[in-house]
């Protein structure tokens, strides 16, 4: 039962009974800290974290666009839910791919909900694009 986890975070109002919560159960946080956002919170007690960067490419001399992503671990006081901003902090492994843990809700990211729509818009065209050229090829081989 740690109130105090080490990193300077506002005090946690929820109460859970999840033992791998660095507020109410025994998990040490150490080493990095990263902010992002909760892109997935569909998978129990995990949600899927991205962040933006910048990446200096030194041949053409300008910065790159890229996005860092990890699972991190949602514990039940926190319950961060998609298009939240969080901070998260590296602990002990949890499973094969979760190495962090949520340690604080900072708010929600503007103009979340548009930017997820968009991008499963842009996948439905892109499916329909295939299929025409699929059926395209088919006519032109009974041709």
């Amino acid at each position: 039962m740690a109130e105090n986890i080490g990193i300077k975070v506002e005090k946690n109002k929820g109460k859970c009974s999840d033992r791998n919560c660095p507020f109410h159960g025994s998990l040490r946080c150490r080493g990095n800290i990263f902010v992002g956002t909760v892109i997935s919170a569909r998978m129990h007690r995990t949600a899927k974290i991205e962040w933006a960067r910048q990446k200096f490419d030194k041949k053409y001399e300008r910065y790159e666009k890229k996005r860092s992503r990890l699972m991190a671990h949602n514990p039940e006081c926190i319950n961060a839910k998609e298009g939240d901003v969080v901070k998260v902090s590296e602990c002990r492994p949890l499973s094969k791919t979760k190495n962090f843990v949520i340690i604080e809700l900072m708010g929600k990211e503007r103009g979340f909900k548009e930017r997820m729509e968009s991008l499963e818009e842009s996948k439905v065209k892109e499916k329909i694009k295939k299929e025409e050229e699929e059926d395209a090829a088919a006519e032109s081989k009974d041709n």
